[in-house]
């Protein structure tokens, strides 16, 4: 039987919703083991004479930690 942690992060990017998720991704796989996956809770813009500036992602990532022998 397995148990998994939840840690929250957030993301950026100047690009898309798309490219802050997959930095998020690649940060906590760096960061953490086992990384099953993630719910993205809440998108954002910051905006800048009327455009978009950066896209921005709060997630909940999903790993699952080492069994103790």
């Amino acid at each position: 039987m397995s148990v998994a942690r939840v840690t929250e992060l957030t993301a950026s990017s100047s690009k898309s919703f798309e490219a802050a998720i997959e930095k998020g991704i690649k940060r906590a796989n760096e960061t953490l083991e086992n990384v099953e996956g993630a719910w993205v809770q809440e998108m954002k813009v910051t905006c800048k004479g009327g455009k978009v500036e950066e896209y921005r992602v709060n997630m909940k990532v999903t790993f699952i930690l080492h069994d103790k022998d």
